[in-house]
């Protein structure tokens, strides 16, 4: 793995993915086939074994700070002379289109809820916080859609802000992959959330002054792999999607629903090469060494090598 950052190597312990796995310890595995078929993302290699291979030590480990976390806020109250309040423990997950990160997010959201002392479990997708397609072709942004510019930093930050602070209602705006775009007076309502997991591609950016979304954080996880597989993962599910999402008549991407595969991959290419890549190495790869957690994906989508923050 190259390294962005030289000080990452005395930063990071370095586990194999069996090293990794004997950490799971006792805990039960509490998702069933059936469950991790609902939760699979489109061309994501994901079964059981790597569930319980992979991510229930995870799952361990983020249920341990979960608790740690609230000792803590305990401490803080108990010193301020205030009642207790509760605060979600928010966990960032970043890394680029295509990586397999929104699958990994739902993994753990199934299997954090499972855990008695924090049932409630939310899972919000940076994507609502895109600016609409109106504005971002007013600004000349269409091409640079998922590059930091492309979001309501500003919004993003105030929800983040809010959970963190216990608020009791919180609105998150909906976007649509069939329209590409957020939809304009749409939201869900969120609830006083246990956990809430905050998945985006550049939730671990911290350029600038002034308070950033990870700032918030309390954990966070960077899903890492190496560009040339992320790109023919983003170019398989290309085809997928041209096969089934995009043949509806009002999908934004319709017209690409009669390309042959040949058309196909040379189009997902581009897309890749002009938009996608250059917001890999720009924005997202340089946040890596950010996060608190590196997990590091295989070809086949199984974790081959972890690195935790010491």
């Amino acid at each position: 793995m190259v390294s962005l950052n030289p000080l990452s190597e005395t930063t990071y312990l370095d586990f194999t993915s069996d090293e990794w796995a004997a950490l799971r310890a006792n805990t039960p595995l509490t998702l069933t086939e059936s469950d991790v078929e609902k939760i699979r993302g489109i061309n994501v290699n994901l079964d059981i074994d790597m569930v319980e291979h992979s991510f229930l030590p995870l799952s361990r480990l983020l249920n341990l700070h979960v608790q740690g976390s609230h000792q803590l806020a305990t401490v803080t109250d108990t010193f301020l002379g205030t009642p207790p309040r509760s605060r979600p423990f928010v966990i960032g997950v970043a890394g680029s289109v295509a990586v397999g990160k929104s699958t990994i997010s739902r993994v753990l959201q199934e299997l954090l809820a499972r855990w008695p002392q924090h049932p409630r479990v939310e899972l919000v997708t940076t994507d609502g916080f895109l600016h609409p397609n109106a504005v971002l072709e007013e600004r000349g942004l269409m091409d640079r859609k998922g590059f930091p510019e492309s979001y309501d930093r500003r919004a993003l930050l105030e929800f983040v802000a809010r959970a963190k602070g216990g608020a009791e209602h919180l609105e998150v705006p909906v976007y649509s992959h069939f329209a590409y775009d957020v939809l304009v007076g749409e939201t869900r309502v969120i609830t006083r959330p246990d956990i809430l997991v905050v998945e985006g591609l550049n939730v671990l950016q911290a350029a600038g002054v002034g308070a950033f979304v990870s700032d918030y954080f309390d954990f966070s996880i960077f899903v890492d792999a190496d560009p040339g597989a992320v790109r023919g993962w983003y170019i398989e599910r290309f085809i997928t999607l041209r096969d089934t999402a995009f043949t509806q008549p009002d999908a934004y991407f319709h017209r690409y629903a009669e390309l042959n595969d040949e058309q196909a991959t040379a189009v997902a290419s581009d897309i890749w090469a002009r938009i996608n890549e250059v917001n890999l190495f720009e924005n997202i790869l340089p946040t890596r060494e950010r996060a608190s957690l590196i997990l590091r994906k295989a070809p086949d989508h199984s974790i081959e090598r972890v690195r935790l923050r010491r």
